[in-house]
C-alpha cells in the first residue's frame, strides 16, 4: 500500500471511491463511517463524513483530511461529501446492484454489465427496448426499471441543487415524493417550509439551505421559522405550549439573534394564525395552532361527555356486583366493589392504579353487567400490543385507537368523527397514559353525547410521548370521576416484580432475592462499571435467561434502556446483541448503517398508516430479496412488506429505549442501569420498565444509579393548560 499522507489541518484533499461497507450511520446527524475502495489503494480507507443516506455499492466524491486516530488508526475525515454515478464496471455494478434502482439487484446488475458495459446508463435511457434482448427480461421488468431510472434521473437533478446544501439521497427523495417537479422552485422560494412539509428535514437543514441561498440571519422569514422551530422541539420533549417571553428567549438564542426580532416574529406568526396566544393563570402562553386546538377540544369533549345519564338502563349495583362476583367466582374487593358502583353511573370514569390492584377484574366485571343490559361496548389502546392484551384479558375484541377511528393514510384523517361517530354506548381505552392530547382530541370527537367513556391507566408511567398529560391532566382537575386502586392482592403480591414496582414508585429500593440461588421474578445484578453492565448483559441475555427460565433470547427477553445513545444505549448495545443472537447465514441488507438480516427483531419507530404498522410495534424479518432490494417483517402473524429505502422506519429491537416500551409487555425484561444515563434516571422511567415485565425483570447496574432513579421525582412538568380548561368551565 502507498503511503497516505496525514494532512495539515488547513488543507483539504479529495478522494474518491465505491463505499466497499457503511461501519456506522447516525440517522440523527448523518455521521457516518464508511470503508471505501480507492483506486491505486490495496487495502480500504475509512471515511468519515456527514451524509442524509449512504449505501454499499454507491460511489462517493470527498474533500477533507487525513487524520491518525489512536484507537482506529489513518482515517480520511470528509469536510464534504457527495454521491456520484461510478465510472468503473465495477463500481456501475456495485451502484445498480445496491437497490438504488428497484428491478435491478446484484444478480441483473452482472448481466446488465456483461451485456452493455460502462453503455449501461445510456441504454437504460435512452435504448430500453435493448434490455428485452437480455434473458429472463421482460417488458414488465423492463418499465419498472425504466421508469425508476427516470426517477433517479429527476431525484439526481435535485440532488445536484440540495447536496452544495447538505442534503443527501434519501432526503432529496423525500423532498421530490413531495414537491415533484417544482422541488427545487419551492425550496429557492422559501426552504423553511422544508420543515414543516417533509418528515426527517428538520429546521437545522432548511436553515442550512436557507444561509447558503442568501436568506439572511436576521430576516423576518427565518425569525418565523425558529419561533415555530422552538415551539415544535418543546412539542417533542411533551410540552403544549410555551410562555410568550420565554419563547423569545428560546428562539433568540437558537437563532443567535436579538430577542426583539423574535418578540416581532411571534406576533406575525400570531396574526398569520399558525400561533395562538392565549392568557392562562396571568401568564401568557404560545401554542402551535394544531395543539392549541386539539387541548381546547379535549376539554370541551369531556365535559360534554361527562354530564347526563349513562346509556345502559338503571343497574341495582349491590344485585348486580354479587351476580358477576357469582357468575365469574370471584370476591371483589370493598374498593373494587365502590369502583363499580361509580363506573355504572358515570358517564366518563377514569380508573388509574399500578400492577396488581385489580385494574383488569374490575374492568371485566364493569363490562359483564353493562352487556348483560344489552349495552354495545367498544375497546380500544393506543398500540397493537397493548390493543391485543386488552383482548385477551376481556375476551372481547380489541382495536388500536387508529383502526378503531379507520384511519385512510391517502386523505390523512380519521374517517371515524362527529359526522361518522363509533357506533357504541360504552367506549374503553385502556393504557390511557400513552396517549397525546391530539390522539386523545381525534378520539373523543368521535364519541356521541349519549355514550360513555372509560379511561383506564398506570397514571404513574412515563407520560405520553406526543405532547400533553392527559391522563395526569383529567385527574388532577377533579372535574372527572376517578377511582385510583391502591391495594395490591394476595396472588399479585407473591410477585417480586409487583411488590418491587410499587415500593420503586414509593421512592423506595426493591427488594433483594432473600436467598442466594432461589428461583424469583425479580433480580438486581450489581455491576459496579459500564464495561461490567455490558459484559453481564451479555452473559444474562445468552445464558443464564435461557438455561434457567428457559425463555428464548430473541423472541421472550427485551433489554430496555433509559438512552439511545452511549454505550448502553440501544443502538450500541443491538448491534452487540444481533451479533451474539443472530449467527443466522441467510441474505443481509444494509441500509442506513443498520445490517438487517432474517430473524432480526425490529421495531417500527414512526407511524405508517399505508401499512398499519405503528410507532413501538416489534416484529421480526422474515425473508429478504437482494435482487429486489426488498424484505418482509412479521408483526404478529401479519407480514409487511418494506423496500429498501423505507428502511429508515426500523430499527433494530434486541435492545429498545423505556419510552418505547410503553403499551408493552415481554416475558422476560432485562434493564441496564449506570450513573451515564443520569440525565434520563428518574422514577417513572424505572417504574415502567419494571411493570413491562411479565414473568421475570433483571436489573443490571451500579447500585448507585438505582438509588439515584428511586430518589428522583422531579419530572419536569409539562406546560399545558387542560386542568385549567376543565375547571374554568366549571367556575363559569
Amino acid at each position: 500500500m502507498k503511503s497516505l499522507p496525514i494532512s495539515k489541518s488547513d488543507e483539504l484533499e479529495s478522494l474518491s471511491g465505491s463505499v466497499e461497507r457503511v461501519t456506522y450511520f447516525s440517522e440523527e446527524s448523518g455521521f457516518c463511517v464508511l470503508k471505501v475502495k480507492v483506486r491505486g489503494q490495496k487495502d480500504l480507507i475509512t471515511v468519515t463524513g456527514s451524509a442524509a443516506s449512504v449505501s454499499p455499492g454507491e460511489y462517493i466524491d470527498c474533500q477533507g483530511t487525513w487524520f491518525n486516530d489512536k484507537n482506529y488508526g489513518l482515517q480520511f475525515k470528509a469536510k464534504r461529501l457527495s454521491v456520484v454515478l461510478p465510472s468503473t464496471l465495477e463500481g456501475i455494478e456495485k451502484y445498480l446492484g445496491s437497490g438504488m434502482i428497484k428491478g435491478i439487484g446484484p444478480h441483473f446488475a452482472k448481466k446488465l454489465i456483461k451485456a452493455f458495459a460502462e453503455n449501461v446508463f445510456d441504454v437504460i435511457e435512452q435504448t430500453p427496448e435493448k434490455l428485452l434482448e437480455l434473458p429472463g427480461i421482460g417488458r414488465k421488468r423492463m418499465e419498472r426499471v425504466v421508469g425508476a431510472w427516470a426517477d433517479q434521473k429527476v431525484i439526481r437533478e435535485i440532488m445536484v441543487f440540495l447536496q452544495s446544501y447538505g442534503v443527501g439521497t434519501s432526503r432529496a427523495v423525500r423532498i421530490f415524493k413531495t414537491y415533484g417537479n417544482d422541488s427545487i422552485a419551492k425550496v429557492s422560494e422559501n426552504p423553511y417550509r422544508l420543515a414543516l412539509d417533509i418528515r426527517g428535514i428538520g429546521f437545522k437543514t432548511a436553515d442550512v439551505i436557507a444561509m447558503n441561498l442568501g436568506i439572511e440571519k436576521h430576516s423576518p422569514i427565518r425569525a418565523q421559522a425558529g419561533v415555530r422551530h422552538a415551539l415544535q422541539e418543546l412539542a417533542e420533549d411533551g410540552h403544549c405550549a410555551c410562555e410568550k417571553e420565554r419563547l423569545s428567549q428560546i428562539a433568540g438564542a437558537l437563532l443567535e439573534i436579538d430577542q426583539e426580532i423574535c418578540r416581532t416574529a411571534i406576533s406575525a406568526e400570531i396574526e398569520l394564525g399558525n400561533l395562538i396566544c392565549e392568557e392562562v393563570n396571568e401568564k401568557s402562553l404560545v401554542y402551535l395552532a394544531a395543539l392549541y386546538r386539539a387541548e381546547s377540544a379535549v376539554a370541551n369533549h369531556l365535559l360534554r361527555l361527562r354530564d347526563g345519564d349513562a346509556p345502559w338502563s338503571k343497574v341495582d349495583a349491590l344485585k348486580a356486583i354479587s351476580w358477576v362476583e357469582t357468575k365469574e367466582q370471584i370476591e371483589l374487593s370493598p374498593s373494587q366493589k365502590e369502583a363499580v358502583k361509580k363506573a355504572l353511573i358515570s358517564k366518563v370514569l377514569v380508573i388509574t392504579g399500578g400492577p396488581g390492584v385489580g385494574k383488569t377484574t374490575l374492568v371485566n366485571s364493569v363490562l359483564k353487567i353493562i352487556r348483560a343490559k344489552k349495552a354495545q361496548v367498544v375497546l380500544s389502546a393506543p398500540t397493537g400490543r397493548a390493543a391485543k392484551r386488552l383482548s385477551e384479558s376481556t375476551g372481547l375484541e380489541a382495536k388500536t385507537i387508529h383502526r378503531l377511528l379507520e384511519f385512510d393514510p391517502k386523505e390523512y384523517q380519521f374517517k371515524r368523527n362527529k359526522d361518522n361517530p363509533l357506533d357504541t354506548d360504552l367506549l374503553v381505552v385502556d393504557e390511557a397514559s400513552m396517549i397525546d392530547v391530539v390522539l386523545m382530541n381525534q378520539l373523543l370527537r368521535a364519541v356521541e353525547n349519549h355514550s360513555s367513556v372509560l379511561l383506564v391507566g398506570d397514571v404513574d408511567q412515563l407520560p405520553s410521548v406526543g405532547p400533553g398529560s392527559v391522563l395526569a391532566d383529567i385527574i388532577d382537575s377533579e372535574q372527572i370521576p376517578v377511582v385510583r386502586l391502591t391495594e395490591i392482592f394476595r396472588q399479585a403480591a407473591s410477585s417480586k416484580i409487583i411488590v418491587n414496582a410499587h415500593r420503586i414508585n414509593e421512592g423506595k429500593m426493591p427488594l433483594k432475592s432473600e436467598v442466594a440461588g432461589d428461583l424469583t421474578d425479580f433480580y438486581f445484578i450489581e455491576a459496579k462499571t459500564p464495561e461490567e453492565i455490558n459484559d453481564k448483559l451479555m452473559h444474562v441475555i445468552k445464558d443464564r435467561i435461557p438455561s434457567r427460565f428457559k425463555f428464548d433470547p430473541v423472541r421472550d427477553v427485551q433489554v430496555l434502556t433509559p438512552m439511545n445513545r452511549g454505550g448502553l444505549g440501544s443502538r450500541s448495545l443491538n448491534i452487540e446483541l444481533q451479533k451474539l443472537l443472530n449467527t443466522n447465514d441467510s441474505p443481509k441488507l444494509i441500509k442506513y448503517g443498520t445490517t438487517f438480516g432474517v430473524g432480526d427483531k425490529v421495531i417500527q419507530t414512526v407511524n405508517n398508516y399505508d401499512k398499519e404498522v405503528f410507532n413501538g410495534d416489534i416484529g421480526t424479518i422474515c425473508s429478504i430479496d437482494v435482487e429486489e432490494s426488498q424484505l418482509q417483517i412479521e408483526f404478529d402473524g401479519r407480514k409487511v412488506e418494506y423496500e429498501s429505502h423505507e428502511l429508515d422506519e426500523v430499527s433494530l429491537a434486541y435492545a429498545a429505549s423505556i419510552h418505547k416500551s410503553q403499551g408493552s409487555e415481554y416475558p422476560a425484561v432485562v434493564i441496564p442501569l449506570a450513573t451515564q444515563h443520569y440525565m434520563m434516571l428518574e422514577r417513572n422511567l424505572v417504574y415502567t420498565a419494571v411493570t413491562r415485565g411479565r414473568k421475570l425483570v433483571v436489573i443490571i447496574g451500579q447500585t448507585n444509579a438505582l438509588a439515584m432513579a428511586v430518589k428522583n421525582k422531579k419530572a419536569t412538568k409539562r406546560v399545558t393548560a387542560l386542568v385549567e380548561r376543565l375547571k374554568k368551565s366549571t367556575e363559569s
